[in-house]
C-alpha cells in the first residue's frame, strides 16, 4: 500500500496560512527537549564562567532568557498557539571541550499541541543572550545545532533524534 504524503497542517485548502483548531483534540502530557550551543575561544569562556563579564551573569541571564522566550513563543512564531506551560527547564552549561555553552531546554504542558517550538525558542534565545553579552569580547562566536532532541506525547507519538 503506497503512503499518503504528509501534508501541512497550517495551510488551508488554497493554500492560506491558517492556525490549526486542536478544540477536539484530547489533552495529553506533552514534553519537548532541544539543545544548541555557542562555540566561542577559551578566553571568552574563561570571561564567561568566571561570570565576570561587563554585562554581567551571562550563565544566570541565559537561563532565565531561555524560560522567558518558551514562554512567549506564541507571539513570536506565527500561528503557534499560546500554550499554558506547566514546566520550563534551561540548563546552560560551559564545556571547555567545545569550548563554548551548550545550552539545553525541557518544557512541559498538558494539553492539545506540543511544545517543541517552545524548546526550540528557549535554547535559540538563550544561545542569542550569550553571544549577545559577550560580543564585545568575541564577535566571531558562533550559534550552531539548535535543534530538537526528543519529544513525546500527542498523536504522532515519540520522537528522538539520532546522534
Amino acid at each position: 500500500m503506497a503512503r499518503r504524503p504528509k501534508t501541512l497542517s497550517h495551510l488551508g485548502g488554497r493554500g492560506e496560512a491558517r492556525m490549526v483548531d486542536v478544540s477536539a483534540k484530547p489533552p495529553t502530557e506533552r514534553v519537548a527537549r532541544a539543545e544548541g550551543r555557542v562555540v566561542m575561544q577559551p578566553t571568552t569562556l574563561d570571561i564567561v564562567r568566571r561570570g565576570d563579564a561587563k554585562k554581567g551573569d551571562v550563565l544566570g541571564a541565559a537561563r532565565i532568557a531561555g524560560i522567558m522566550a518558551a514562554k512567549r513563543a506564541h507571539e513570536l512564531i506565527p500561528l503557534c498557539h499560546p500554550l499554558a506551560l506547566t514546566q520550563v527547564e534551561v540548563d546552560v552549561l560551559p564545556d571547555a571541550k567545545l569550548p563554548g555553552v551548550t545550552v539545553k531546554a525541557r518544557v512541559k504542558v498538558t494539553g492539545q499541541t506540543g511544545v517543541e517550538m517552545e524548546a526550540l525558542t528557549a535554547v535559540s534565545v538563550a544561545c542569542l543572550t550569550i553571544y549577545d553579552m559577550v560580543k564585545a569580547v568575541e564577535r566571531g562566536m558562533r550559534i550552531e545545532g539548535i535543534r530538537l532532541i526528543e519529544k513525546s506525547g500527542g498523536k504522532s507519538g515519540p520522537y528522538h533524534a539520532k546522534e
